[in-house]
């Protein structure tokens, strides 16, 4: 659903072939062929692999990039295709590429844009409040994103559109993302550009021209698909330009009372040259049909729409009844095993989870919680559940094995959290079990890895230690030397003796040379040995000195933050401008390099990874020295989970 994926259909494009139009080519006016069930399958294997729907588009022209892809890896059937790409999953990013035709531009469709300019954009600022927020759903490689942060910049002024302006950019092509996240483009990109805008607007660097930085922080790119994804809400400026032309008549409905939904009252809807709207009136009114602008209507589909007494603008609330079950399938569905116990110390609720983690089930619940045998094993839950209720607060059971016959032990944080109710007596107290099994096998790994790490360190000064003893060797030789040619000047009869006391002499340089040799061959295998354990790591790892200056990057934390090792060897760990508050790391790395505090500690941080998406991340601060009574510095392991 990329932003302009073909070229619009208007006068000069008479041409147009059926696939860049996105219209049957059956033959038949108007004519549906008949699904193809391997087809189908395949579609469906898209989406649950990969999380791209492409359920709702259009069938010929479909097929048609399906099978032109198909035929480009020579192979002539669909099973045969689906069973490659379960073996071969590079093959699902030409896939897409295929699919999903990136054609854009800047301010394409010029006329269009100046309409929205002179007589659409001041009105959507008036109705706007305090911050503009815009979307550009299908935003492919970014022009169109940066189009709308020039038009609105020219109209408010730098300053005003750094303050006010949100502009979110969207795709369901993550290449295309990448690009877009870049803004840098090629002169020949920049076509649609006046000489005043590139000059305004872009810098060279290279062989591209780069979007400026200061406005560049207003346009937010991510990953939404139209089909399945919540829109963003509360949107005044909406453009989805040639996007709709690829989707069935039932998505499409699906996906305009979804942007219906994002647009405030005011809002502006900006469509391409090949979408109409013609068929829902009850969405959207047309401001000017002829460019493709729209404004949102009150009312909602006829379908959707209950059929009240008097016309509702809000759907109606949840009975208590629903309400009800609401909130207990959300408790039985939750990922952690949780039971819920009331204040007479009975068992009230058992969520699915615990029932396959801890032996307990629904007909459980009413028995006395400390019958069961969960209540003193792996851990005693009786008295961390007075403790909770006479203190009021939660209380935490860290590191809890849990072992079964045949199994890998299990390792669970435990949190006995106290409810009360409105009057503030106690209503009960339920029990989460957070399974940290695969955290703890992380750490164990982790400090294998600094006992290695340790040893190599060690070897390491014990060969600098020889090949300093070699150079002072090397040093007297050379001084031997010297002493035997003055000798060699003085009498012409010691010359033979002394030639061949400096043969023997070269014999040694020689051997001393070869030694030389293999300490620095192991070196180098040391060095090669520390990269491939810091590497191995799936968990993003830094290392720092006593000063916080970065001595060690590995691969994953360059995928997590986007970062490479060459760009934050040897600055400043805070100065690093990642998605990780490196300010709340501050006090556990100091501890750690002064040797105050435990050996390891963790904290657990919110972030943003280098995609834009929010996540957890579990930070471990461990201390290391070069050697005994030497200053040494820090290693930080970063491991993240979506938020």
């Amino acid at each position: 659903m990329t932003e302009e994926r073909t070229r619009p259909i208007d006068g000069d494009d008479e041409d147009l072939t059926p696939e860049e139009t996105g219209l049957p080519d059956d033959g038949a006016p108007g004519g549906t062929p008949e699904p193809d069930p391997d087809f189908e399958a395949l579609l469906v294997y898209l989406r649950e692999k990969r999380g791209f729907d492409f359920t709702g588009y259009k069938r010929p022209s479909l097929v048609r990039r399906v099978r032109r892809r198909m035929a480009e890896v020579g192979i002539a059937s669909v099973p045969e295709y689906q069973d490659h790409l379960e073996v071969h999953p590079d093959e699902f990013t030409p896939l897409f590429n295929t699919v999903l035709i990136n054609v854009t531009s800047f301010f394409r469709d010029r006329r269009s844009w100046d309409h929205l300019r002179d007589e659409l954009l001041p009105e959507v600022l008036a109705a706007a409040g305090p911050t503009i927020r815009v979307w550009s759903a299908g935003c492919a490689s970014g022009q169109e994103a940066y189009s709308l942060a020039i038009l609105l910049a020219d109209a408010l002024g730098a300053e005003q559109f750094r303050q006010r302006v949100k502009i979110y950019a969207t795709d369901v092509d993550e290449e295309a993302l990448t690009q877009a996240r870049q803004a840098a483009y090629t002169e020949r990109e920049l076509a649609g550009l006046t000489p005043e805008q590139i000059e305004e607007y872009f810098s060279p660097e290279g062989a591209r021209y780069v979007f400026r930085k200061d406005l560049r922080r207003s346009v937010i790119f991510g990953r939404n698909d139209l089909v399945q994804d919540a829109p963003i809400s509360h949107v005044d400026l909406l453009l989805c330009r040639n996007t709709l032309m690829y989707f069935t008549a039932e998505t499409q409905s699906r996906i305009l009372g979804r942007l219906h939904f994002a647009l405030n009252p005011s809002g502006v809807l900006f469509l391409g040259k090949a979408e109409m709207l013609l068929s829902h009136s009850q969405l959207f009114a047309p401001v000017d049909l002829t460019r493709r602008f729209f404004r949102k209507r009150g009312g909602r589909p006829a379908a959707d729409r209950p059929v009240p007494v008097a016309p509702l603008l809000e759907p109606p609330p949840f009975s208590e009844l629903e309400l009800s079950r609401l909130r207990r399938e959300a408790m039985l569905s939750a990922p952690a095993a949780q039971l819920a116990v009331d204040a007479d110390g009975r068992v009230a609720m058992v969520n699915r989870q615990a029932e396959q983690l801890l032996g307990v089930d629904e007909r459980d619940v009413g028995r006395p919680f400390q019958d069961l045998e969960i209540s003193y094993r792996p851990v005693e839950l009786r008295g961390a559940i007075a403790e909770a209720a006479a203190e009021r607060r939660p209380v935490w059971l860290r590191g809890v094995e849990r072992r079964r016959p045949g199994q890998e032990p299990t390792v669970f944080d435990v949190q006995v959290r106290p409810l009360y109710r409105e009057d503030s007596t106690l209503l009960g107290t339920t029990i989460v079990f957070d399974d940290v099994t695969q955290y703890r096998r992380l750490q164990t790994e982790l400090e294998y890895a600094n006992r290695q790490l340790e040893t190599a360190y060690e070897e390491l000064q014990s060969t600098n230690e020889e090949l300093e003893t070699t150079n002072e060797e090397l040093q007297s030789t050379v001084e031997e030397l010297e002493t035997t040619n003055e000798e060699l000047q003085s009498t012409n009869e010691e010359l033979e003796t002394m030639n061949e006391e400096l043969q023997s002499m070269n014999d040694e340089l020689h051997s001393t040379n070869e030694e030389l040799r293999r300490s620095t061959d192991e070196v180098g295998a040391l060095n090669r040995f520390m990269t491939g354990v810091l590497g191995s790591f799936r968990a993003g790892v830094a290392v720092v000195d006593p000063d916080l200056r970065v001595l060690v990057w590995n691969a994953a934390a360059e995928d997590l933050w986007g970062i490479r090792h060459d760009e934050v060897s040897g600055q400043h760990l805070l100065n690093l401008d990642i998605g990780l508050p490196l300010s709340d790391l501050h006090p556990l790395l100091r501890r750690q390099i002064a040797g105050d505090g435990p050996s390891h500690e963790t904290v657990d941080l919110a972030a943003v990874n280098r995609r834009g998406r929010p996540v957890q991340v579990r930070v471990t601060v461990s201390s290391f020295a070069h050697g005994p009574d030497q200053r040494g510095g820090a290693v930080i392991l970063m491991d993240p989970t979506e938020a």
